[in-house]
């Protein structure tokens, strides 16, 4: 009997492909413990995210994301925890032996001024600037870095700091600057310098001191040039003086060192490393050329500045230049420049007010000079005096050393920039700037005596100081003035009985106060000064006095362009405000070319719009001149001044 299975009877089951079940199984264990992808994405935030991809040795105090992925791509990683040296020492047989490029070559620089940092020291510093160097300027065996490569700013500053670390003296306090051989990880860096390098307008630098990693206080802004080299302050030795003018004795300048090293991929692969040293004052170039291309040099400018006024006695010097008449007789010259004379550059002179100092200009000069188009075309100098003495004495100390000053730097009259001469006072300051370009005929003169000087009993070098005093004509040289906050028509806190008194503790020097005690012998049919016990600034800046009354009266000398720079406090009516020690009405002049009202106090030489105006007016006067001279060229900030020296 045949059997089999009608229709509807169930079917026998087809056996599962060999292999299936292991997969189910598997694919069940899988399951069951709930394991994942070990790959996930975490979305961060902006800040997050730009911490990530911009840490490293120096933001982070760790490697670089592209320095890691060298490590493990040549399994470095935990060696280079574990044995830091022999890691660097490996990576740099890799690219000895020309198996590395460019990458492996940024992450020694970065892996070496890490392991300095830690405990590796100058050998290591200088080994992570020979690196980045290296790696910025491969020469003929590379393409260099792409600008848009976040390493190629961290290799430049590797190289900066990696440099001045190197660099650094024995007991840190400065920086090297000299030819040195020094020992490195993997052999020798034999270091070149010329000393004429030294030389700066007839001085010599001296004291090189790190300022980059100077944090500074007192300075609203921070002004630095980013590029390429050690940003240092130097000082400098005593030069030959100028009869009116010399570089201050304190000066601190900005200077970049650059260690310039040829071919230096194969130096690097030898062992054996000759480089050359050398150095740039900001004064002469801000960019070099390497590898035939314009580099900019990194500057420290506001740093160096700060550096140089950190420690100074300013108030022992304002209250006693204000109390002792006699202070500065001593120095060699009133006039002061934080630079040499640099031919066609245009002198900015600024005057200080009553108890002051050439340090309250620090914040205007901080910020002017960051403008590279009024650092390429003026230079500042500074006026210094006892300003409790009489003003018509300070204002001809001003113009007999502004005269001595060009006398002297351009003797057969070939420096035309030195003839068209801005100069800027504040408060006091503004009444003797305004009398560097004035000719007031007799009327000081007639204003004070009533007899010509032949016919009055005075001693012969009495009557020569006040002639010359008070028979004022202009500075020719003087073209452009800036009045700030200046007392034109007096200052009421002068008159008050506080300010009398404190004028009456002035002690004029010898020479002023034999003048004073000649003057108090004359009668009233000679003089209108008769009886007057006081004779400082105090006096002259009271309102209604014989000084402000006339000068108020005489107007700027013809061809010289005037600015007035006026503050008010509040937000009250103009016309009848006043800045805590001036009134509108006192700092008003007719005649000027702008006036320029700033809310703000009596100190407003410090107020940015203040330094906005000066600026302007700078500007405007580079525009004028230059167009007068034939001389204008690119006012942008183009056109680097690019150091000659190509090695």
């Amino acid at each position: 009997m045949a059997t089999g299975c009608s229709t509807g009877c169930a079917r026998r089951p087809r056996p599962f492909p060999r292999g299936f079940a292991a997969a189910v199984l598997l694919a069940g264990t899988l399951l069951a413990g709930g394991c994942a992808s070990a790959v996930s994405v975490e979305r961060v935030d902006h800040v997050t995210l730009h911490r990530q991809l911009t840490s490293n040795v120096l933001s982070a105090h760790a490697l670089s994301d592209p320095t890691h992925n060298v490590l493990r791509r040549w399994s470095l990683a935990d060696r280079f925890l574990a044995q830091p040296e022999n890691a660097i020492a490996d990576l740099r047989a890799v690219v000895a032996q020309g198996h590395g490029g460019a990458d492996e070559i940024f992450a020694l620089a970065e892996m070496s001024f890490l392991h300095a940092e830690e405990q590796g020291g100058r050998p290591y510093y200088l080994a992570s600037a020979l690196y980045a160097y290296a790696f910025l300027f491969p020469g003929g065996m590379d393409q260099p870095p792409s600008p848009y490569d976040p390493r190629f700013r961290l290799a430049t500053d590797l190289y900066n700091r990696g440099l001045t670390s190197g660099l650094a003296t024995e007991d840190r306090a400065g920086i090297a600057i000299k030819e040195a051989r020094h020992p490195l990880p993997f052999g020798e860096l034999d270091v070149a310098f010329d000393p004429q390098e030294l030389v700066w307008g007839g001085r010599q630098l001296t004291g090189f001191f790190p300022v980059a990693e100077l944090e500074v206080h007192g300075l609203d802004a921070r002004y630095r040039q980013p590029g390429i080299g050690a940003p240092l302050a130097a000082g400098t030795t005593q030069g030959t003086l100028a009869k009116g003018f010399q570089v201050a004795p304190r000066v601190k300048t900005p200077v970049t060192a650059l260690l310039r090293v040829p071919d230096p991929r194969r130096q690097l692969s030898e062992g054996h490393v000759r480089a050359r040293l050398e150095l740039y004052p900001s004064s002469d170039t801000d960019t070099v050329l390497i590898d035939r291309q314009p580099v900019p040099l990194e500057v420290e400018y506001t740093s160096t500045l700060a550096y140089m006024l950190d420690g100074m006695p300013v108030w022992e010097f304002e209250f006693g230049g204000f109390l002792r008449g006699g202070l500065l007789d001593k120095m060699p010259s009133r006039l002061v420049a934080l630079e040499p004379y640099r031919s066609g550059r245009i002198p900015v002179v600024f005057v200080h007010g009553t108890a002051s100092s050439p340090v309250r200009w620090a914040e205007m000069l901080n910020d002017l000079r960051s403008d590279p188009r009024i650092r390429d075309h003026f230079q500042f100098w500074f006026f210094s005096y006892e300003t409790g003495n009489p003003v018509p004495y300070s204002a001809l100390l001003l113009r007999d050393a502004l005269q001595e000053a060009v006398a002297t730097l351009d003797p057969s009259g070939r420096e035309p920039a030195l003839h068209e001469m801005v100069v800027i006072g504040h408060s006091q300051g503004g009444l003797l700037t305004k009398m560097a370009a004035v000719d007031t005929g007799p009327r000081l003169w007639n204003a004070a005596f009533r007899k010509p000087p032949d016919q009055l009993q005075l001693d012969r070098d009495t009557r020569d100081l006040l002639t010359r005093a008070l028979f004022v004509k202009p500075v020719p040289s003087v073209r452009r003035l800036v009045f700030i906050a200046t007392p034109h028509g007096g200052s009421y806190v002068a008159g008050n009985r506080i300010s009398q008194l404190v004028a009456s503790l002035v002690r004029l020097p010898g020479r002023l106060l034999s003048v004073s005690l000649e003057i108090g012998r004359l009668d009233d049919a000679s003089t209108a000064l008769a009886g007057q016990t006081g004779f400082g600034s105090v006096h002259a800046m009271t309102p209604g006095s014989l000084l402000v009354q006339t000068l108020a009266r005489t107007p700027i000398a013809a061809g010289v362009k005037a600015h007035s720079i006026i503050a008010v406090r509040g937000d009250g009516p103009v016309e009848t405000g006043d800045d805590g020690v001036v009134e509108y009405k006192s700092a008003h002049i007719d005649g000027v070319d702008s006036e320029y009202v700033v809310r703000s106090g009596h100190s407003t030489q410090s107020d940015p719009r203040t330094i906005e105006e000066v600026r302007r007016i700078l500007l405007l006067h580079w525009d004028e001149s230059c167009t007068k001279r034939n001389a204008c060229g690119s006012l942008g900030p183009g056109a680097p001044r690019v150091a000659s020296r190509t090695r």
